[in-house]
């Protein structure tokens, strides 16, 4: 399709989609001529008192966590109802299919009008003559057994190193033996933090790297386009594969390959029961570190950009794509050469429900990408000497990883320094949807075509 052909599709679906926003405003603005503006700022109501519900159960425990689940599970439940009894049982599902249309038609123009995206390096891949795999049976609730991996693997002519469960291994130090008695490939069946390590080895000898999703969340080879169902699939690229350049981000001189995470998460993740209990080590935790009793404010310094005052900071391997505190989702490519920096800073339930509202929109949240990110505890944390001591060392999360580093802690990005070695066929290799912009919206629909054009 070429490139006119583009423009005229995202230009047409963007006034399908101006259009669809407009229809669904219109249906409101009808019920509120028989019921009245005020069902409206009740809803709103019931979305304010619904987010200082999920606050008040985040950050704190005993008779206020049960209150604050009983707000952020009612009010949603009471605005419904108070919907339904207000006459509003149908134009209210005709306002959301509208909008949920215009939502659609909108993403379908960003996508049309967006740029074609630099291509990433892929180049094909030469089947490697020792590859050396490093697999880890306990990982992803035994993925490694459950997929026949080990079995697989020797018969593509791969050796396999199984790591030993219960029992404490330098996985660097054995990738290092590997690559001295002559391995050509490094491959990792196993959690994120653990093909880091083995990544870090790669790169530095130059070595082709072979990601095997049988982790947990395998973020990683989500954003690869790996098969995360059957990880065996990703072996594939032993006999049939292409090579792709990436990233690797560097923390303290410690390499990490997704994401290094500060504040509220990484101290949860320093608790020995968070391994077995993650949910509830979580829940557990969080009033403290949301209180400001247990958890450290941070500063950081984005390319020289400050950052203060934040609870928790996420520093990425390149951007993710949506700046969602809960869910980043993925990230579009892992050659782009920055980093992604997330911070949040709530310091209340009214901060809180700004952002369960607003979103990327809200002050508590920021985004930027930067080459250099430096992190250290907060300048308004008690200054006594004791303090000074230690915050003098924070705690440190390096894709899941629970360490203690010394500040500051400096994040860094090592361009295209990683050759990754991945199946020609991809089922996860999707097209990203494009972040929503209405104002691009509104752009595309009142352009008109160039003379040149057709109509």
């Amino acid at each position: 399709m070429s490139r006119a052909d583009h423009s005229d599709r995202a230009r047409s679906l963007a006034r399908c989609a101006v259009l669809a926003a407009a229809a669904a405003v219109l249906v409101v603005l009808l019920s509120l001529l028989r019921t009245g503006p005020l069902i409206i700022l009740q809803g709103l109501a019931g979305l304010a008192v619904c987010a200082v519900g999920a606050w008040w159960f985040l950050a704190h425990r005993g008779v206020v966590r049960v209150l604050g689940g009983a707000l952020a599970v009612g009010a949603p439940a009471a605005v419904l109802a108070l919907f339904l009894y207000g006459g509003l049982w149908f134009t209210a599902p005709a306002g959301v299919a509208l909008w949920a249309g215009a939502l659609a038609c909108a993403r379908g123009a960003l996508r049309a009008d967006r740029r074609p995206e630099r291509p990433a390096a892929v180049r094909p891949g030469r089947p490697p003559r020792r590859p050396v795999l490093i697999m880890n049976p306990a990982s992803g609730g035994g993925k490694v057994v459950r997929f026949g991996l080990v079995e697989r693997a020797e018969a593509l002519g791969a050796r396999v190193l199984l790591l030993t469960p219960g029992t404490r291994t330098d996985v660097e130090e054995l990738a290092r033996k590997a690559v001295a008695e002559g391995a050509d490939l490094l491959g990792v069946a196993g959690g994120d933090g653990t093909q880091a390590l083995v990544a870090a080895v790669a790169a530095e000898h130059d070595l082709p790297f072979l990601v095997i999703s049988a982790g947990t969340r395998n973020h990683l080879a989500m954003d690869l386009g790996l098969d995360r169902s059957d990880p065996s699939r990703c072996l594939d690229a032993l006999t049939d594969g292409v090579e792709l350049r990436v990233d690797l981000g560097d923390v303290a001189g410690r390499a990490f390959v997704n994401t290094v995470s500060f504040g509220v998460y990484a101290a949860i993740v320093q608790r020995p029961e968070y391994r077995d209990a993650k949910a509830g080590t979580a829940l557990d935790a969080l009033p403290d570190l949301l209180a400001g009793g247990a958890g450290e404010r941070l500063d950081a310094l984005a390319d020289g950009l400050p950052v203060t005052g934040q609870q928790a900071l996420l520093v990425s391997n390149n951007p993710y794509s949506a700046a969602d505190p809960l869910e980043v989702g993925r990230r579009p490519r892992l050659d782009g050469g920055e980093l992604g920096v997330l911070g949040i800073r709530v310091d209340g339930a009214a901060q809180a429900a700004d952002l369960a509202v607003r979103g990327a929109l809200s002050p508590a949240l920021t985004v930027l990408t930067s080459r250099r990110v430096e992190v250290r505890a907060g300048a308004g944390d008690d200054s006594d000497s004791a303090a000074g001591t230690a915050a003098a060392s924070i705690p440190v999360a390096v894709d899941g990883e629970a360490l203690t580093l010394p500040t500051p802690v400096v994040c860094t990005l090592r361009p295209r320094a990683l050759r990754v070695l991945v199946p020609r066929n991809r089922p996860g290799a999707v097209d990203q949807v494009p972040e929503l912009n209405w104002r691009r919206i509104a752009t595309l629909a009142l352009d008109r075509p160039g003379p040149g054009a057709r109509a």
